[in-house]
């Protein structure tokens, strides 16, 4: 069940940061009720403290009965959902070539060379650590699932004939 979870969020996020290619999809996120921090279970708060120390612009939202911080850290934007006992059920970080990790990225330049990073998600959860990485080549964009060593190409597509000029 907690693979199949992961699997479905992999799955939206790759949907949602498709960079609008698909324009008849829509997919609409439940609602998020914005919390004040004051309201912020006490075992989040110092959970939340203890992992990012150095998180910027900090918003909380709760999330069913579950906390959702949102903010900036080493200049990657993350979203990271808490339950209320403190545990963290997951958390995703946006960013881009100079946030992936050295030995991660030769990997991935190394198996596509004509291929440029454009973008970076970085997937920590249940005891995993994903890459999801963005590329364009001359003709095509692609997404690799990186996961301890282990590249997946997950999604190819070419480009329109109206950007080939």
């Amino acid at each position: 069940m907690k693979k199949f979870l992961l699997v479905s969020l992999i799955v939206s996020i790759l949907s949602v940061a498709s960079y609008g290619q698909q324009t008849d999809t829509i997919i609409t996120l439940p609602e998020i009720r914005l919390t004040a921090p004051s309201a912020v279970n006490a075992n989040v708060t110092s959970a939340f403290r203890r992992t990012f120390p150095d998180a910027e612009n900090l918003r909380w939202y709760r999330y069913d009965k579950d906390y959702l911080a949102k903010f900036i850290m080493y200049d990657m934007d993350h979203n990271t959902l808490f339950r209320k006992s403190g545990v963290m059920k997951y958390d995703i970080s946006y960013g881009f070539e100079r946030h992936i990790p050295e030995k991660i990225k030769e990997e991935v330049t190394n198996a596509y060379d004509n291929y440029r990073i454009i973008r970076a998600i970085n997937i920590k959860a249940e005891n995993r650590d994903i890459w999801i990485i963005k590329m364009e080549g001359a003709k095509k964009y692609l997404t690799v699932r990186v996961e301890d060593g282990e590249l997946d190409e997950v999604e190819s597509f070419f480009k329109s004939a109206e950007t080939d000029r």
